[in-house]
């Protein structure tokens, strides 16, 4: 039953793929760019000051068109805020405004000739109250001629415009300081997240392949005793552990583009309930498992005394008194998951059920390993970039962020803030991008535990070598395009796959790696019988 219910969280790891910074830039194709209407889309801060005391901040949008609005917040002006009349400024100004900034409302005319009125009236910058909560993109005309335009824009959601608009009209003096700062080109979250994937994958990869070569101790002990004892342990096969195949390498990859796409029709506040209860119910499994393989070192006899539950089956004493923490742990984090510290028990929960996985679920030989990464390569690359032509938006990226909830993204991610980022937010990883690399990669170390090969001549090192230099190459990316979203095993699948094949090539091992997925042993305890001589 725990196999079953972390193999069903095993299909939804991978829903929510790609590495990620959070986008300040927005480029558009569809809002090409012309002369006089070329910026590109960045997020804008507008800092408040109210009767000289600082006030709220609020986020925009700045406009296609304009200049492009400073990055340093001490080359910003703070500068009177001042109501239009009309306030849509789809007519000149009633009064001139001389070097103040226009707070207008959306509609009746286009946004350039708003700018335009507005500059002609002598405003510095003009700030747009849009109409909905959320933010629109301000683009020109594609027959538009006169973009002439000398003063920034701005757009504002509904709620933060209607708060300036109510205290501008409640008689308070309002001055806003308009700038977009740029991200740090290295934020130390990924530098942590970089750490805690690579420690993941390195820690549960150890864990099973110790598991792996005690079970091997264990045959070679009975294989001792004779031919009946091998019978009995091969009927018996590994408890606890499943061994996947090419067919359901590939069935992984359909159902889990099945289930994304449910998630993207059907995204909302429920559905991300829902999956909250399934994360922590996979949660709970994880961090049981892993507490009671720590601590049974230190309460041997709990950990080896069984008790018989209903519907369950034999359970150990230390099971029983770990799982009541587990479950609260869970509980508290999905409860007070929106706190701003709730991220570390989201990880927590999160690495243990990755690490449990990779114990439990195992790629028998390169074969299988190369056919799952490859399906999930094309999942990845599919969803996060093609989908973009069918969806005309980022199925993989709009499911992660968890566009269209009040949540912020799903569970089935770590993720820690960007502590020195001026914009905040988090940098963020889906669990398939340690999880699916992971599993490769503890076949690695299996292999050479069996093979008992040193780390320097094994596959271990170098394909954990190839791992994070992967995701290494994947932050770098992001940085490069701005912080919009990347396809993590775009680079880790080549890098990780590439390092094994190429090297089983090189020692003339690959056939090995390939099919059986473990050296070839000679039996010494069990001989054949000699025949008696015949002279025919």
């Amino acid at each position: 039953m725990a196999a079953a219910a972390v193999l069903a969280l095993l299909m939804v790891s991978a829903l929510a793929g790609p590495a990620a910074g959070g986008d300040i830039v927005h480029h558009d194709d569809e809002a090409p760019k012309i002369p006089g209407c070329n910026n590109d889309f960045i997020l804008v801060k507008v800092q408040s000051w109210v009767n000289g005391k600082e006030g709220d901040e609020f986020v925009g949008v700045g406009a296609r068109f304009g200049p492009k609005i400073v990055s340093k917040e001490k080359h910003a002006n703070r500068t009177k805020l001042t109501l239009a009349d009309p306030m849509e400024c789809c007519s000149p100004p009633k009064d001139k405004v001389s070097g103040d900034i226009l707070l207008v409302q959306r509609g009746k005319c286009k946004f350039t000739k708003k700018a335009k009125f507005a500059e002609a009236a002598g405003a510095s910058a003009i700030v747009i109250i849009n109409h909905v909560h959320e933010l629109y993109k301000m683009v020109c005309e594609k027959n538009e001629t006169d973009l002439d335009i000398h003063i920034p824009a701005v757009l504002l959601p509904k709620d933060a415009g209607s708060a300036l608009h109510t205290l501008l009209t409640s008689g308070n003096a309002v001055s806003v300081q308009l700038y977009s700062p740029d991200r740090p080109v290295v934020d130390t979250a990924e530098v942590f997240l970089w750490l805690m994937a690579v420690g993941t994958v390195l820690g549960a990869s150890y864990w099973s392949a110790w598991s792996a070569r005690e079970a091997v101790i264990e045959q070679e002990k009975l294989l001792k005793d004779g031919h009946e004892g091998l019978l009995n342990i091969e009927a018996g096969g590994s408890s606890g552990m499943v061994d996947i195949n090419v067919v359901s390498a590939i069935m992984f990859v359909v159902v889990a583009s099945c289930f994304l796409i449910m998630l993207y029709k059907l995204m909302s506040y429920w559905f991300v309930e829902l999956l909250v209860v399934i994360f922590c119910i996979g949660g709970v499994e994880g961090l049981q498992t892993c507490l009671v393989a720590l601590l049974s070192r230190w309460f041997k006899p709990a950990a080896e005394s069984f008790v018989k539950v209903p519907f369950i089956g034999a359970v150990s004493h230390l099971t029983l008194a770990v799982c009541p923490f587990c479950i609260a742990f869970a509980v508290l984090w999905a409860v007070f998951r929106q706190l701003p510290y709730a991220w570390i028990g989201q990880d927590i929960l999160g690495i243990t059920l990755i690490v449990t996985v990779i114990q439990i679920v195992r790629v028998p030989n390169l074969k299988v390993g190369s056919v799952l990464l490859s399906c999930a390569f094309l999942y990845d690359i599919f969803w996060v970039f093609v989908s973009k032509r069918w969806f005309h938006e980022s199925v993989m990226i709009v499911v992660a962020r968890g566009d269209k909830t009040d949540e912020d993204g799903v569970p089935m991610l770590l993720k820690i803030p960007r502590m020195f980022d001026p914009w905040g937010g988090y940098s963020i990883i889906g669990f398939g991008d340690i999880l699916l690399p992971g599993l490769v990669v503890a076949f690695a170390l299996r292999y050479d535990f069996v093979a008992k090969k040193s780390l320097q001549s094994g596959y271990f090192l170098w394909s954990m070598v190839a791992y994070g230099s992967g995701l290494l190459i994947t932050y770098v990316a992001l940085n490069l395009m701005d912080g919009h979203g990347q396809p993590a095993l775009l680079y880790i699948v080549p890098f990780t796959l590439g390092t094994l094949i190429a090297l089983g090539w090189k020692r003339g091992e690959l056939p090995n790696l390939w099919t059986r997925g473990e050296p070839e042993r000679v039996c010494t305890h069990m001989h054949m019988p000699l025949l008696p001589a015949s002279p025919n």
